[in-house]
């Protein structure tokens, strides 16, 4: 398949927008935050078919900058289920290989998570096997506005140097782009998650509520995925270029 030559080789970059524990708790009765605790499980299973499918960053959506409008109590418990994850899953990402990074930001998070994430990222900064990225906090429209102020100035902005301003931005190593943008619970957009890295990415969508989402589905992307012609603005295999 043709690709720039420029085009990034490891193995894949996946973004997951994580929909529909809400609606999963509801459908059973319960309230929204069982929902979200069994979303994380669905989290845990991810992370851990991922490497085995070809897949070597894996950036979740767990908490956008516009969740803070949601009910206060809601929002209080995601926080605490935030610090959960980190507290028991850090040890397992050291034990796997897996490298953690919280995309986002940390002003308007409580004092005792945003410790929380600094401990997690110190621990698991050698993991080579998985880039895991959970983007907490985080709007790319406003990272995009503060890459692009630090990037004011007389020195020209190549895509290269914003790219860099965008990562430091979102507390990010790198500003690497998705390859395979997945969402589940139905809904088809983009909901301000990684505007700038989704610029050539392959969108796949599923009716299925994150809490049901697991290695099977992931796979079942992945295949679609690879069944794809990426072109970057070019012609496909095969096509003259006079065509």
């Amino acid at each position: 398949m043709s690709q720039p030559a420029s085009a990034p080789v490891p193995g894949t970059h996946v973004g997951i927008i994580m929909d529909g524990n809400g609606r999963w708790a509801t459908q059973r009765g319960l309230p929204r935050a069982a929902g979200h605790r069994a979303g994380l499980k669905a989290v845990r299973r991810i992370v851990t078919a991922a490497p085995a499918l070809g897949v070597d960053a894996l950036t979740l959506y767990a908490f956008s900058a516009d969740n803070w409008r949601r009910p206060e109590p809601e929002v209080r418990a995601l926080m605490v289920l935030f610090r959960e994850y980190l507290a028991i899953e850090t040890a397992a990402c050291v034990r796997e290989g897996v490298r953690l990074q919280v995309l986002g930001r940390r002003d308007r998070i409580a004092l005792p998570l945003r410790e929380a994430i600094a401990r997690a990222e110190q621990a698991t900064a050698g993991g080579t096997r998985l880039d895991l990225r959970v983007a907490i906090d985080y709007s790319a429209r406003e990272a995009i506005a503060r890459a692009a102020a630090a990037c004011a100035g007389p020195e020209p902005v190549t895509r290269e140097r914003f790219a860099g301003a965008l990562a430091a931005a979102t507390h990010a190593a790198t500003a690497r782009d998705v390859d395979l943008l997945i969402r589940t619970a139905g809904e088809q957009r983009l909901s301000d998650f990684l505007l700038w890295e989704c610029a050539y990415a392959e969108l796949w969508f599923t009716p299925t509520l994150w809490p049901d989402f697991g290695a099977p589905l992931l796979s079942r992307a992945l295949a679609d995925f690879r069944c794809r012609e990426r072109r970057y603005g070019g012609l496909g295999d095969g096509v003259a270029a006079s065509a």
